[in-house]
């Protein structure tokens, strides 16, 4: 404890420097001395204050499932950690290296909508509307920050065990912008709740973070269904007590995952690396060690949907050695029956929509 202290005592001049070359930047655009871009089309961000973990993935699929019947719609992504450069339109037979692991999620799921990365997502937009005359809406992915491009609806993602409230800037903490940050948001969504969640921890929650008069606040939280096959998606099967499971996976907390594993199967081990790591030949062999090590009769590699992207570069090891891996999929929910109320907000945005 007095270590982490004396840590945060050490880091937090450049927290303050860090903070302020934020703040100068966002009072540029505040100020329209820097211009952010809008379009003749709705734009949805969907982001957070702090570095990683919130469930912006789950919850752009959310969007996605919710519009896709009615409107054509795209998604823009900056394909983080991916080995090419500037815009591409991503295609369901592309692997993670070439567009990253979320936007080729998407895109394999969704292969009806067109989904692209760029590191200039203000060039992005326009290539879409060129790619689809008739694209209706576009949902960028994590651009909370991304204030060149104006969005014409903000939503601003907050974990309940880490929201922004009780954190601090990087380096001491996880913040990538100062707390009043949130102001810019239009709906607030309290992600990765318990899976019960009474109305009077919801008010404690919500009187901490205090939403402005047009700001809307919901809670949501993950439905975990059967894991399938990697390479295989009809196979399925389900978790039960005298199931052994070896996790494998590289994204920025397992905390609630963990939580759930633990109390459906038997016995869980871990192998857990940083975000969006691709793994090596190394980490293949390990993984196969370990799996090995195991003695549970029903045992099984269970990995999450973001994982398998960059699991799959190691197709051929995988298959050679037989390895059950399985894919954990999840889908957003809402609590307090507020599921139909952010629905219609997300309609009724559409529909006030006015060029």
């Amino acid at each position: 404890m007095i270590q982490n202290f004396l840590a945060r005592i050490l880091f937090m001049p450049f927290s303050i420097l860090y903070g302020l070359g934020v703040e100068i930047r966002n009072f540029l655009y505040k100020k329209k001395l820097l211009k952010g871009v809008s379009f003749d089309i709705p734009i949805i961000s969907v982001g957070n204050l702090a570095v990683g973990g919130a469930g912006k993935t789950p919850h752009i699929e959310y969007l996605i499932m919710l519009l896709k019947p009615y409107i054509d719609i795209a998604t823009v992504s900056r394909g983080y950690k991916r080995k090419t450069k500037g815009y591409l339109q991503v295609q369901a037979g592309h692997n993670a290296e070439q567009v990253g692991d979320e936007p080729l999620q998407y895109k394999r799921k969704y292969r009806d909508i067109l989904v692209s990365v760029a590191e200039n997502r203000t060039f992005a937009i326009p290539q879409l509307m060129m790619a689809n005359a008739n694209l209706q809406a576009v949902l960028l992915d994590d651009a909370y920050q991304h204030l060149a491009i104006k969005p014409g609806l903000n939503i601003l993602l907050t974990e309940h065990d880490y929201l922004f409230t009780r954190d601090f800037l990087l380096p001491v903490g996880r913040l990538r912008e100062w707390k009043s940050g949130y102001k810019r948001a239009d709906i607030i969504i309290v992600s990765k709740c318990p899976p019960v969640m009474t109305e009077a921890s919801k008010a404690v929650i919500t009187k901490e973070i205090a939403p402005l008069s047009y700001q809307k606040i919901f809670y949501s939280y993950y439905q975990y269904a059967n894991p399938y096959f990697l390479f295989n998606g009809a196979q399925r099967i389900a978790l039960t007590e005298d199931t052994d499971v070896l996790l494998i996976c590289a994204i920025a907390k397992t905390d609630y995952l963990r939580d759930y594993l633990e109390s459906k199967v038997g016995f869980l081990k871990s192998l857990e690396y940083e975000d969006h790591k691709y793994f090596s030949d190394f980490d293949m062999s390990n993984l196969l060690r370990h799996y090995q090590a195991m003695e549970g009769q029903k045992k099984i590699i269970l990995t999450t949907e973001k994982d398998a992207m960059r699991l799959e570069l190691h197709r051929k090891f995988l298959i050679d050695n037989k390895m059950p891996i399985f894919v954990l999929p999840i889908q957003v929910a809402f609590h307090f029956d507020e599921g139909k109320s952010f629905d219609a907000e997300i309609k009724q945005f559409l529909l006030d929509f006015k060029v």
